[in-house]
């Protein structure tokens, strides 16, 4: 295994999707799908196969392409369409043409409602596909039950209906049809259950369940056991039915999907090509930018390479913004339905190669992604030069009592944890943060400036406006203001405030920059509050010591000498105890601990 493969192995997604193996001239081998990519593309370089036509497929893969879904169905779908395209040597399933089944609405008068694995372009409505039989037969099953339909080929036309041309066959005196051949249901009647129908086979059946579980009762009282279950199964099957998959609509035809991401130094474009409603192709393309370049710029570009390269002649473009193509494309800008979950698709699958980039450099070079984010900070909270050491402050009080501060440090954007410190408040009575970030900031930095430790080049206040301007005391007593950056971080809603500006900075929910922010803020909060606790929980222990009458402070230290901690103290037995301090005030403490 070379180590490009190794290196894409361990920064594979852990989510449902498709891989596709090729060989050294860029063919393609195999496809497969999985519900975790990651440990099923790594589970053919890990073992031994016993068969040896894996062990040869294994040896050829010299790349590896992946396309990320939303579920296993998906993937399921995706594959069958990507192995009837391109016929891959290895795969030896789904490669006739055969399909999966779907549900036909047809286009004609009084329409019939049947399975079917052909789809003909008449105007006939499909739904599906579906990767269960079993499911399609509930739903025709459940259909029937609820909608008498006809189940005739005729030609039910206004004037053959008139003329008598056709008469009621044994379904209708079943119940199973409402004789539309002898005009004994309108075309408005009719018209109107297929509307439910459609409602049924989008997912939309609650009113349908309804009756079904009504039914199942019914049967249920009436002792119908096997009748009941029968039911049963079929609610069951339709409450984990998927109605919709974004893998295929066969009403969105030969169309090119195109979505982008991008950062500081590179564009991520996604490209989907869709065939007769089903993808066919998936490709991702990374541009680096040259200059200070636009996504509408880099996206314009994209389209045109990968057109060329591809040789596409799809007219019609999905994007999520406007784009300058000439006349000779159809640009659509999907807002809702299942346009928009293809383009949603696509966006997700360039920001998972953006990432999977992320890692590969973050493994192969990891001053060079420090680099970046060092950059990407510097640029997102306007700072005079790279944040390379962070330093973030958090007050920890309940009611005032026990004050105590926490500094954590951060170097290129990971914690330096033997350079975390904890203070006592001091000099601050009750509880008041705002004199209490004043003091620790104060103490924190006098003694780095008479050490001459380096500074930080940026300090981070857990607070807002106020904290923030009680730190900035401090550092205009220290004659350190304007010589180290400083903002503070208000929680609900992740704002971000500057010295002598009311008007908070929003980062990106999703930018590297807050998140960094973020962990700095959390991780100074869990170890001041630590802290706090701690001494908390000793100062009530050794108050209860304290408490018990004949002992006294000799008494206290000679046990902790011994036991380290009251803790310890209050788990020993009278015999441990006594055999330090005598059998007498052993009683009295132990009695103490023991006493529920």
């Amino acid at each position: 295994m070379t180590e490009a493969l190794a290196l894409q192995l361990k920064t594979l997604p852990t989510n449902p999707g498709v891989y596709q193996y090729y060989d050294k001239d860029g063919k393609i081998l195999y496809v497969g799908k999985a519900k975790n990519l990651k440990k099923r593309v790594s589970s053919y370089f890990n073992k031994n196969h016993d068969y040896g036509k894996t062990k040869v497929l294994v040896k050829k893969i010299a790349s590896i392409k992946h396309i990320v879904v939303a579920t296993e169905t998906d993937a399921l779908l995706l594959e069958n369409n990507l192995i009837k395209k391109y016929q891959p040597r290895y795969n030896v399933l789904l490669k006739d043409d055969k399909s999966y089944p779907w549900i036909c609405i047809k286009n004609e008068r009084f329409p019939r409602v049947f399975q079917t694995r052909r789809m003909i372009k008449d105007g006939s409505e499909y739904f599906g596909p579906y990767t269960s039989v079993k499911t399609v037969r509930t739903l025709l099953d459940l259909i029937k039950g609820l909608y008498p339909l006809r189940t005739c080929n005729y030609d039910l036309s206004h004037e053959k209906i008139n003329a008598g041309k056709y008469k009621v066959c044994l379904e209708y005196h079943l119940g199973n049809c409402k004789g539309p051949c002898e005009g004994y249901q309108t075309i408005q009647n009719y018209d109107e259950e297929i509307k439910a129908i459609r409602e049924i086979l989008k997912g939309n059946f609650k009113d349908s369940l309804v009756q079904f579980k009504e039914q199942m009762k019914e049967h249920a009282l009436a002792m119908e056991f096997e009748d009941a279950q029968k039911v049963k199964e079929k609610v069951e099957i339709l409450e984990n039915y998927q109605a919709k998959s974004t893998i295929v609509n066969p009403k969105i035809n030969n169309v090119d999907v195109f979505s982008i991401v991008s950062d500081e130094s590179f564009g991520y474009i996604n490209y989907l090509q869709l065939s007769l409603g089903s993808i066919v192709r998936s490709h991702t393309l990374e541009i680096k930018k040259k200059l200070d370049e636009t996504d509408k710029e880099l996206l314009e570009l994209a389209i045109t390479e990968i057109h060329q390269r591809f040789e596409t002649n799809s007219k019609e473009l999905y994007v999520p913004f406007k784009v300058e193509l000439g006349e000779k494309f159809k640009i659509t800008i999907p807002k809702l339905g299942d346009k928009k979950r293809i383009l949603e698709l696509s966006l997700r699958n360039a920001k998972y190669y953006r990432m999977e980039r992320f890692k590969q450099i973050k493994l192969t070079d990891p001053d060079k992604h420090v680099n970046r984010i060092m950059m990407q900070m510097q640029k997102d909270l306007r700072l005079s030069s790279e944040p390379r050491h962070i330093e973030c402050f958090d007050n920890s009080n309940i009611q005032g009592t026990h004050p105590v501060a926490a500094c954590v440090v951060f170097r290129n954007g990971k914690p330096s944890k033997k350079e975390y410190r904890h203070f006592n408040i001091k000099t601050v009575e009750g509880p008041d943060d705002f004199a209490s970030m004043e003091e620790v900031v104060y103490r924190r930095y006098k003694r780095l400036v008479e050490e001459k430790q380096p500074l930080p080049q940026l300090i981070v206040i857990d607070g807002g406006k106020g904290q923030l301007s009680s730190a900035l005391k401090s550092l205009d007593v220290l004659n350190l203001r304007g010589k180290i950056a400083i903002i503070g971080i208000a929680k609900r809603l992740e704002e971000i405030y500057y010295p002598g500006d009311s008007i908070p900075l929003y980062l990106d929910k999703k930018s590297e920059s807050l998140k960094i922010i973020q962990q700095l803020r959390n991780e100074a909060h869990r170890f001041g509050i630590t802290f706090h606790r701690n001494k908390r929980s000793n100062t009530a222990l050794n108050s209860e010591l304290e408490t018990i009458a004949g002992i006294g402070e000799k008494t206290i230290v000679e046990l902790l000498k011994k036991f380290k901690s009251v803790k310890r103290i209050a788990a020993a037995s009278r015999e441990e105890i006594a055999a330090v301090i005598g059998d007498s005030r052993a009683k009295k403490i132990y009695d103490n601990f023991h006493k529920k």
